[in-house]
């Protein structure tokens, strides 16, 4: 397959998280009989991007080896749906939890397939029975930003061979929050740390993803609003 129509890349994407809507927006300007390449580097793609064509009625005319990369060949069918229903969809889109008080002072949390422990917010100890609420919250901070870096990175064929985020926060006071004075505020009044990143790409390219995923991170966004964040992007060789 030499002469696609069009070609989209869904770097580390699955087919659960986003890449099929990357391809939709890429087959929607097609006629139909047209020929869409899709490259990625996730390999359960192999598997559930065919199992995807049989099921909306494009015909999946196979694969071949690319570089650093797999190059997937759909041919556009006749009888597709709307490619803004699918993204109204996804906009609107809620997500969900459940949670329920668990033994001590603990809670158990409910998402999707999977459960969690959370324990008290203001426990000082090294070892603790279950990460506070105020671990999740870094965890999720970082865990949005590293995750979505890496993908801005995949899409754009850019190479990152280690990421990692380092972040602290502290409250306006912590004895408000555990009733011991009765003045001041119980909120998270900075949360600064450092996002390091090793890869071969240039270091102009990389500060443009990285101020990209910032602009792109529901947690980050959300956070800034009311917490300042100082978290400083560092290029390590």
């Amino acid at each position: 397959m030499d002469n696609p129509q069009a070609i989209c890349d869904g770097g580390d994407l699955d087919c659960g998280s986003g890449l099929l809507l990357i391809i939709k927006k890429a087959m929607d300007p097609l006629s139909s009989g047209d020929v869409l390449e899709v490259r990625s580097r996730e390999r359960t793609v192999a598997e559930d991007l065919p199992a995807w064509c049989r099921m909306v009625d494009h015909e999946f005319l196979g694969s071949e080896p690319g570089d650093n990369t797999t190059r997937y060949f759909i041919r556009k069918g006749s009888n597709q749906a709307e490619l803004e229903q699918d993204l109204a969809a996804a906009k609107g889109y809620e997500w969900s939890v459940r949670v329920q008080a668990d033994e001590d002072l603990t809670s158990k949390v409910h998402s999707r397939n999977h459960t969690f422990m959370v324990g008290q917010p203001a426990d000082f100890s090294a070892k603790v029975q279950a990460p506070s609420a105020i671990d999740y919250l870094l965890g999720s901070l970082a865990s949005c930003l590293t995750v979505g870096f890496k993908a801005q990175a995949s899409r754009r064929n850019i190479e990152i061979d280690h990421l990692e985020v380092s972040l602290k926060a502290g409250l306006e006071n912590v004895l408000f929050h555990m009733e011991f004075e009765d003045v001041g505020s119980p909120k998270v009044k900075l949360i600064k740390g450092t996002f390091y990143v090793s890869s071969p790409a240039d270091e102009e390219e990389l500060e443009k993803i990285w101020e990209n995923c910032l602009e792109r991170s529901p947690i980050y966004q959300t956070l800034k609003q009311a917490i300042k964040i100082d978290i400083q992007f560092s290029i390590v060789y």
